[in-house]
């Protein structure tokens, strides 16, 4: 047995290179309207809290944190600088720092690709293509999700290809010249698929 241990999820890229324009408030308006689409909602038109809400209540819970303000949208000139800026904790905090499930990570990664295209062999392109590796950068320095939601999406992409007989890791997987951008957002639908029904 290897005394060496293997990471299934690669780390999250390191863009560099020329600047690249893409249309960040589409982008997260998209995931705005995403979130807000699968907000939790009752069992019943006449109850307006949730059962959990219910239950702390009856339990005297504290109440929950009031929710959270309307992302703020960044403006033409952090567009126009280079995407590591929105690592930039100020810059994420203040455009960013939505914590997502798994399966909505896995979502917006499809929805990401099918808005600004799918790209092979790098991780995005000048005009905002994006393979999966890609995709999920450009949430995670949005500040849509964390490491942990990252890491988790990978292994469940792996996990997903496993179950397919495939041992390529996902972003190698992504580049083999036979694939097709439909078949990339399937792969990214069918984890999330799996991830919301375990």
């Amino acid at each position: 047995m290897s005394a060496t241990t293997t990471r299934t999820t690669p780390p999250p890229p390191t863009v560099t290179g020329p600047v690249i324009d893409i249309d960040i408030d589409g982008m997260l308006r998209d995931i705005e309207q995403y979130l807000a689409a699968r907000t939790r909602t009752t069992a019943h038109p006449l109850v307006t809290k949730t059962t959990q809400q219910l239950i702390d209540e009856a339990l005297g819970a504290p109440a929950p944190a009031a929710p959270m303000a309307a992302m703020e949208l960044p403006g033409r000139l952090l567009r126009l600088l280079p995407d590591w800026v929105l690592r930039i904790p100020a810059v994420r905090h203040r455009h960013g720092n939505r914590s997502v499930t798994v399966t909505q990570h896995l979502e917006l990664t499809a929805l990401v690709i099918e808005r600004y295209g799918w790209t092979q062999n790098k991780h995005r392109t000048r005009t905002g293509r994006a393979c999966i590796l890609g995709a999920q950068a450009v949430l995670f320095r949005l500040g849509i999700g964390d490491e942990t939601t990252v890491d988790r999406a990978g292994q469940r992409l792996q996990a997903v290809l496993r179950n397919r007989g495939c041992t390529l890791a996902y972003h190698r997987w992504n580049d083999m010249p036979d694939r097709t951008a439909a078949e990339v957002v399937a792969l990214v639908r069918a984890a999330a698929r799996a991830e919301a029904t375990r």
